[in-house]
């Protein structure tokens, strides 16, 4: 770092080391996570300021079953008026919606969902659950004795207690809080103890997997007796002439029973043609299996009627039925692999608190984590998670912040010092004033972060979405021509109609819909678990692609500490002398370089006292006058401007920068007297994390403002390619652009407040721990750790997930390439083979279970790049 940069640091240009109240939950940004929240004057134009109103949204959606569903959902959102964007993810069954507020609602979006004939699993207001074990309510008497406790308090809505001392209990928490009921429990002499309360979306998707299960038992439970009826005695496998007599009724009752169960596949199916004008998957599964069904009942009646011309190897119960069976497992399958891609989210949920101990009217009282409040104070004791963020007011302890740090050292905590809700109390007990809750916690925003990711599209989803658009009808229309074709060349009704079930059924846009998302919510979720947020699926995608690395140094790939290293004397003067003098004129100096100075004064015990007056010269140095005497400390530049001869001093100068040290020239009374020099350290993985890229076959670039030769000492000392140096902080955005004009695709990595609109800029941005809100905002990657092995685990990781979306992409499109002609009978008249129905059910409910699988195994990841 060249004394070049100083001025340009003080007007806020730089901020390496800029503001302590900037950093980011101790390598997270606590400005974005645990300050005030609100930009100061050099955060004026922070990039992702989305104006007032502008609000996002995510909402559960439920009943979508393909990526057809999606794209109806995302229309219908799309043409509503305020919406600027939504992202519907059928894995996560989630929306997520960008809007205007002051033109639409929240409730408004819900119900342009819902006009699509789609539910919103919405949450109940006004409403909370507590789950209780009571310890000794173990028989019916004593749940009476609870219940009528309970009944006995206002605002408990409902209850619900077992012999087996569980309770669970829904209240009104404006009328009764947790403690009143469980006190009401303790009165009547049983000990209630609170167990977790799961979430609405998990509970919701376990009654779905329920539901889904039930459904699947019932349609097998009615299918083997329906396929032993309709083909035992084609595989010579006897069958009671009581069975075969009354075939028709017999297989009529056991595939309707079925076709009960799989009801919902017909009033999606219907409710899409009817509310939305498009059909989806369930529509396929209605049209193929009702085709089947209905054929059949019109044969049954022919035969109650006593028509000779039809027996029993005219029905076709047996494909209706057991299509749905094998649908159903599918779908149940489906819905347990998809409830594990988010598993990521879950454990980041699982790291809060779920009680605090707050100070209320004096007294100690335990709260739900849901009812702490801003301003609370709150006691930790020894071994407890913190609940929420704030500053501690007294007490002093060792908190583990290895959650969100990775760092396994515990850090030293007293007052004045601000503590991350989710991190552990290890040692000393303490009170903090909470001043982040809820949704405002760095967990709660790492996990919207997160979140965010999850649910955005990567570039690469657009054909699959494009292509399920079109999907659905497409099928359908290749089924009517298969079976018109069939039919015209005089295979008969029953072969024509076995064609265009089987079209209908092995089609699968599941598939499609679930290639991408489901690797990208693993990917970002395996990410977060290692300490990288990736903000989006584009990201996601892009990072893999970058070949060129270019690194900020100061705060970057080093330390942002520097420290004095050498004091050369000059004209007689000690070197004790030469530190006060620079450490006088560096007294009122906030630059890292100045601190370095000041920090080494102090000590040697130097007494600094203040200077008569100062003056700090743009891209030179200081000026300052004491005690009768001028001294100049800075560059070459700054002793050239004041007609100092530096010809004795070249050599020593030059020496200095060449083992990637700064050196300040101090002159008294226009008498060059000293040469101080300070340099940066490296951080410990820097070496490594480049030696990485370089195995990867990226190029690596350093920006900085010191002078070439400084610059290129620490470039050598890490193996960088390329050095850009003199390069002032407003144009570190133009190097990139040169970069891009080259052909490069770059990523940008820093910290400062000066590299937000290189992070911008650059292809991807990736913001380290440390680094500022302005950063963290313009960055599309953050590295929450400051380990820059973290930048080559980005891109590697990118390359994994690229990789498995390409596979899943593949087989979903191949599957439906070969599948789909295969079912319309091109091998018949070559072959004889004609794929059945129900093969082709079972292999459409198995593609979607394949691509979720599939991802699910990314869980398995180990780096191909593990620098040391």
């Amino acid at each position: 770092m060249d004394v070049d940069e100083e001025e340009a640091r003080k007007k806020g240009l730089t901020a390496e080391k800029d503001n302590e109240t900037h950093y980011f939950c101790s390598k997270v940004c606590k400005d974005k996570f645990l300050g005030n929240g609100e930009p100061t004057e050099k955060h004026a134009e922070k990039p992702t300021d989305t104006g007032k109103g502008t609000e996002k949204a995510i909402i559960n959606v439920t009943g979508m079953t393909c990526a057809s569903c999606v794209a109806t959902v995302e229309g219908a959102l799309k043409k509503t008026a305020g919406v600027s964007s939504a992202n519907v993810n059928f894995a996560s069954e989630k929306a997520h919606i960008t809007y205007d507020s002051k033109k639409v609602s929240r409730n408004d979006l819900e119900k342009a969902i819902e006009a699509t004939g789609y539910g919103v699993l919405k949450e109940e207001k006004g409403k909370k659950t507590i789950n209780l074990k009571v310890i000794g309510m173990d028989n019916p008497h004593c749940v009476g004795t609870v219940n009528s406790a309970l009944n006995q308090l206002n605002g408990v809505l409902s209850k619900e207690l077992y012999v087996t001392e569980k309770a669970r209990i829904t209240y009104n928490p404006e009328l009764i809080n947790k403690e009143a009921i469980t006190q009401a429990i303790t009165d009547v002499g049983y000990k209630p103890i609170e167990e977790p309360t799961a979430d609405v979306e998990k509970e919701a998707r376990e009654r779905e997997i329920r539901n889904l299960k039930l459904r699947f038992i019932i349609a097998t439970l009615f299918g083997i007796p329906l396929l032993y009826s309709a083909m035992a005695h084609h595989v010579g496998i006897p069958v009671p002439i009581f069975i075969i007599e009354n075939a028709a009724i017999i297989q009529f009752l056991l595939a309707t029973s079925i076709i009960i169960a799989g009801s919902g596949f017909y009033t999606r199916g219907v409710k899409a043609v009817i509310k939305t004008k498009t059909a989806n998957m369930d529509t396929l599964v209605a049209i193929g299996t009702g085709s089947a069904y209905i054929y059949s009942l019109a044969i049954s009646i022919l035969i109650w009627t006593g028509n000779p011309n039809y027996g029993i190897n005219d029905l076709y119960y047996e494909v209706a039925g057991l299509l749905i069976a094998f649908i159903l497992l599918g779908k149940m399958l489906e819905a347990i692999a998809k409830g594990k891609t988010s598993e990521a989210i879950k454990k980041l949920m699982g790291l809060q608190a779920k009680t605090a101990t707050v100070v209320r009217d004096g007294k100690e009282i335990k709260v739900p984590i849901e009812e702490v409040v801003a301003g609370d104070i709150i006691i930790v004791k020894p071994g407890e998670k913190i609940p929420v963020d704030g500053v501690i007011i007294e007490g002093h302890s060792s908190v583990d912040e290895s959650m969100l740090t990775g760092e396994s050292i515990p850090v030293e905590k007293s007052k004045g010092d601000e503590v991350i809700g989710a991190t552990i109390n290890k040692t000393g007990s303490f009170k903090f004033k909470a001043t982040k809750v809820g949704k405002d916690t760095a967990l709660a925003q790492i996990i919207n972060l997160v979140e965010e990711a999850q649910g955005s599209k990567a570039p690469i989803q657009a054909l699959a979405d494009k292509i399920s658009a079109y999907f659905v009808p497409v099928v359908i229309g290749i089924g009517l021509i298969a079976f018109t074709a069939w039919y015209l060349l005089g295979m008969g009704f029953v072969f024509s109609l076995t064609i265009f079930i089987a079209v209908l059924i092995i089609a699968c846009p599941c598939a499609l819909g679930l290639a991408t998302p489901t690797a990208v919510m693993v990917g970002t979720g395996l990410a977060a678990e290692n300490g990288i947020l990736i903000k989006s699926a584009e990201s996601l995608q892009i990072a893999h692609e970058i070949d060129t690395v270019v690194f900020d140094k100061t705060g970057t790939l080093t330390k942002g500490e520097p420290e004095v290293t050498d004091i050369v004397p000059l004209s007689g003067i000690d070197e004790k002398d030469i530190l006060k003098y620079a450490a006088i004129t560096e007294k009122r100096s906030e630059h890292p370089l100045g601190e370095a100075i000041i920090n080494r004064a102090k000590k040697e015990k130097i007494e600094i006292p203040d200077t008569d007056s100062f003056n700090a010269i743009p891209g030179r140095g200081i000026e300052a006058k004491y005690g009768g005497k001028e001294i100049l400390l800075g560059n070459r530049r700054l002793m050239n401007d004041r007609d100092l001869d530096l010809k004795g001093i070249e050599d020593k100068v030059q020496k200095l920068e060449d083992e990637g040290k700064t050196a300040m020239i101090v002159s008294l009374d226009k008498e060059i007297v000293g040469i101080i020099a300070v340099a940066d350290t490296l951080k410990e993985h820097s070496k490594g994390a480049i030696d990485a890229l370089h195995e990867m076959e990226k190029n690596v670039v350093m920006i900085t403002g010191d002078n070439e030769r400084t610059g290129k000492a620490i470039a050598t000392q890490l193996g960088i390619d390329k050095v850009l140096a003199q390069v002032l902080p407003e144009d570190k955005a133009n190097e990139i652009k040169k970069l891009q004009a080259d052909g490069k695709k770059v990523a940008m990595v820093g910290d400062g407040i000066n590299d937000a609109p290189a992070l911008a800029q650059a292809n991807i941005g990736i913001a380290i721990g440390s680094g500022t809100d302005v950063a963290i905002e313009s960055a599309d990657i953050v590295l929450i750790k400051e380990d820059l092995r973290d930048v080559v685990m980005a891109m590697d990781l990118s390359r994994y997930t690229m990789n498995k979306i390409k596979q899943n992409l593949f087989w979903a499109f191949i599957y439906n390439s070969l599948g789909i002609p295969i079912a319309a009978g091109i091998l018949y008249p070559f072959t004889g083979f004609l794929l059945n129905p129900i093969i082709a059910g079972a292999a459409m409910a198995f593609s979607s279970v394949s691509v979720v699988s599939n991802s699910l195994l990314m869980k398995r990841y180990k780096p191909s790049y593990i620098p040391e």
